[in-house]
């Protein structure tokens, strides 16, 4: 039986077990969206730790694609090139090295979140965000530039150069982020896509540019490379995205090319009703995998090891992405093998602490 430290392959990719570092952003790149050092010690940190997977936060395909200014890029080769050593250095820990692929739509151009995740304006650095309309994500928010058709048509060949530049840095695992209000959740809400072309109306339209996106990504990725889809599982408002969207799309995301559906919630709505606690996004991923026989990926305020191993072990998910608890002990995974009585990796620099 399968559990929280059993291998996971998937493709030509094998994981030492079922932990995965969340694509957390660090909000801590320069004007040019460049990794740092920091960013080769914050992920490196997590393979040292033991995760089996270790995600980049999101990456922007364009420069416009930017939560903030000081977010990561990899629209350009010199991004790969910074990229590139630190995957290599995640790989030689024995872990995975995988990057997320993302646009923020409308939520764009903003600060930090301990600056208040206000709208920053061209004069300050920030740039005029794009979006499915010109509808702002909140009062407080850069208005942005709804896409023309050809525009929309375009983002296919961003992320699949952004693919190439990523395997190329050394990824073996690529995530489309769909998830969280970003541009191509954006797409998918009727909350916030009343377009009246090709990419917007029925479910099928507004699903459109998504499936497109992941197509070109697995065209890209090559036979070898996992690619994974962040969805919002649901928008946790009346008359939006919902689980059962969520069942109907991940057929077509698998038949696009997507290996895993990594399941997550809201972000695209300011006000959102969402019941948080232990696990509450866990039913999403566990619907989609026995519903769909897709594999997927639960995530969200997953804390504790026999927590998580229960969710892989009784068949609700086939990977549990940490963020939080990983911010919080780096080490998380070599306390939780011992705890539920695995032998881990240890670095051998860190034995006589294990």
């Amino acid at each position: 039986m399968p559990h929280l430290f059993s291998p996971l392959t998937l493709r030509g990719v094998t994981l030492a077990n079922r932990i995965a570092c969340s694509p957390m952003c660090q909000y801590s790149c320069g004007p040019d969206g460049l990794a740092l050092p920091w960013h080769l010690v914050h992920l490196g940190a997590r393979a040292i730790g033991g995760a089996g997977l270790v995600l980049t936060e999101a990456a922007a395909v364009a420069p416009e694609g930017r939560i903030s200014p000081a977010d990561l890029g990899i629209w350009s080769d010199a991004h790969a090139e910074a990229l590139a050593p630190i995957a290599a250095w995640i790989a030689q820990q024995g872990a995975v090295p995988g990057i997320q692929l993302a646009h923020a739509g409308r939520k764009a151009s903003t600060t930090p979140p301990w600056a208040g995740s206000r709208a920053v304006a061209p004069a300050d650095g920030g740039w005029e965000p794009v979006a499915p309309t010109g509808a702002p994500f909140s009062d407080a928010s850069p208005v942005p530039r709804a896409l023309s058709a050809a525009e929309v048509a375009a983002l296919p060949g961003a992320y699949a150069a952004a693919a190439r530049r990523s395997v190329d840095a050394g990824m073996r695992w690529l995530e489309v982020h769909a998830a969280h209000g970003y541009l191509l959740h954006e797409f998918l809400s009727p909350l916030s896509n009343d377009r009246g072309d090709a990419y917007g109306g029925d479910d099928e339209r507004r699903a459109r540019i998504v499936l497109d996106v992941v197509a070109a990504v697995r065209a890209e990725a090559g036979e070898d490379v996992v690619v994974s889809v962040r969805v919002s599982s649901t928008d946790w408002t009346p008359g939006g995205w919902d689980g059962d969207d969520t069942v109907r799309l991940a057929p077509l995301l698998r038949d696009a090319g997507a290996d895993l559906i990594d399941c997550s919630s809201g972000g695209n709505v300011p006000r959102a009703d969402i019941p948080l606690g232990p696990g509450y996004q866990v039913p999403f991923a566990e619907r989609v995998r026995r519903e769909t026989g897709i594999p997927t990926g639960a995530v969200g305020l997953i804390i504790d090891p026999a927590q998580a191993d229960e969710l892989v072990r009784n068949g609700r998910a086939d990977l549990v992405l940490l963020a939080r608890a990983l911010l919080r002990d780096p080490y998380w995974p070599l306390h939780a093998a011992r705890a539920l009585g695995h032998e881990a990796a240890v670095p051998v620099q860190y034995a006589r602490a294990f």
